[in-house]
């Protein structure tokens, strides 16, 4: 009998194992052929690719003027008084050239984004819907990943960076100077040594541009519309004062340092103008989606590139380039020639161009999770729009909270070590998903 049930039990292994293994194969066949799969999409001029306003759908508020505002409020932040100058400490007046050169192929770029915007349905997605409809799924997810990480940190960061321009712009009053204690904005309480960094001011205002994008597409529109024209004014303003104290012979020699500090400066400045990929993601609230993307993501890029050039003419005009600050350029050079006024516009100009990046930074993501919800790669809260607002409040939410503890707990140092290298895989990737839907 033992002999038996024994050989019973030898008998029942092989079995069981067989049936285990079998099951385990089903399973990865069946994670794989998920994984591989790609979306199909109706064309654009299908009816059916567009989605009306439903329960889980957006509203159609945004037009090109709009879309066009988007892309500078993303793309133009503080870093146009700042970089310009710190480039050009190295590359001489021919930082202009560096910034033409990295406008030139954000051109590139731009024009592979522009014609996917026009070829896709108008639905929410951007770079992810692109690749998960020229690749496959799990590519598309590994994507949205990355972007995640690029715009969670990056959202962290500039907050951090804006909660400290408050304080400057407030400090600008003699009640404040001197009384604000460094945990509520400049730079932060640091703790483990230098690990944590507290701040309080930066997560208020992640609160409050939260609450500005649940309200609607519209409402956050009009306060990034408002914000990005001040910004662009006072660059004006900027560059039209600079003109009447500029010396041409401060542009000579033009290029001090030779062609190679000139293709340096080019990738450094880059990725100032990082964000009219922006307008990509807009494309279910945008009201003509297929004529107005592709000239807002061009409109903004151009528009970008002729201000930072202004600026570099105007920097480098002012003062030789060897004698440039390294923190604060702009305003340095215009305090040299007794234009304090100007400076404190520089500063405003900051805190406007970093609350634009910001808004548009955290509207960018939201729309991305509601993608990923509506696919089934999140779970469905994600995917939930609100029925009055229109918004889709549940993402929007989870992405302030996200980038609310960073911002709170972790210094601009720390979280810039791992931003930059994302940012460069998104422009990149555009052309490699046209390029292969040309050949499909």
């Amino acid at each position: 009998m033992g002999g038996q049930r024994k050989s019973r039990g030898t008998d029942a292994n092989p079995s069981s194992s067989s049936s285990s293994s079998s099951s385990s194969s089903s399973c990865c066949s069946h994670f794989w052929s998920s994984a591989l799969r790609a979306k199909t999409l109706p064309p654009p001029s299908d009816p059916s690719a567009v989605r009306t306003v439903s329960s889980d759908g957006l509203v159609r508020r945004l037009g090109l003027l709009d879309l066009v505002l988007i892309g500078i409020g993303a793309s133009i932040g503080a870093g146009i008084f700042v970089v310009t100058g710190t480039v050009a400490r190295d590359a001489g007046p021919a930082v202009t050239i560096s910034f033409m050169l990295a406008g030139a192929s954000c051109v590139l770029n731009a024009f592979c984004y522009a014609e996917l915007a026009s070829r896709f349905p108008a639905v929410v997605g951007g770079a992810y819907l692109y690749t998960y409809t020229a690749f496959n799924e799990l590519t598309a997810f590994l994507v949205f990943a990355q972007l995640m990480l690029d715009y969670h940190i990056g959202a962290a960061s500039i907050a951090r960076s804006l909660a400290s321009y408050v304080i400057t712009v407030l400090e600008l009053f003699p009640f404040f100077r001197d009384n604000i204690p460094s945990w509520i904005g400049h730079g932060g309480e640091e703790f483990l040594g230098g690990a944590l960094s507290i701040n309080i001011l930066a997560p208020i205002i992640l609160a409050i541009l939260t609450i500005i994008l649940s309200l609607g597409v519209k409402e956050s529109s009009v306060v990034n519309s408002i914000m990005t024209v001040t910004k662009v004014v006072i660059v004006i303003i900027v560059i039209l004062a600079g003109a009447f104290k500029v010396d041409v012979s401060n542009w000579s020699p033009f290029a001090p340092n030779g062609i190679k500090a000139i293709l340096t400066g080019s990738t450094v400045v880059f990725f100032a103008y990082v964000g009219f990929d922006a307008v990509a993601n807009s494309a279910e609230e945008s009201k003509r989606p297929q004529r107005d993307l592709p000239i807002g993501i061009m409109g903004s890029l151009l528009i970008c590139i002729a201000l930072y050039i202004g600026v570099c003419l105007v920097i480098t005009g002012m003062v030789p380039y060897k004698f440039l600050g390294e923190e604060a350029p702009l305003a340095e050079a215009f305090k040299s020639k007794g234009l304090k006024y100007i400076s404190v516009l520089i500063s405003i100009g900051a805190v406007a161009g970093l609350t634009t990046t910001l808004l548009v930074g955290l509207y960018v993501q939201s729309r991305l999770y509601l993608g990923l919800g509506r696919d089934g790669l999140l779970p469905p809260v994600f995917a939930k729009v609100h029925p009055t607002r229109r918004t889709p409040i549940h993402s929007q939410v989870w992405v302030g909270i996200v980038a609310a503890i960073m911002a709170g707990l972790f210094n601009v140092h720390v979280l810039s070590h791992i931003l930059s290298v994302g940012s460069l895989v998104c422009l990149v990737r555009g052309k490699n998903i046209l390029k292969l839907l040309f050949l499909s």
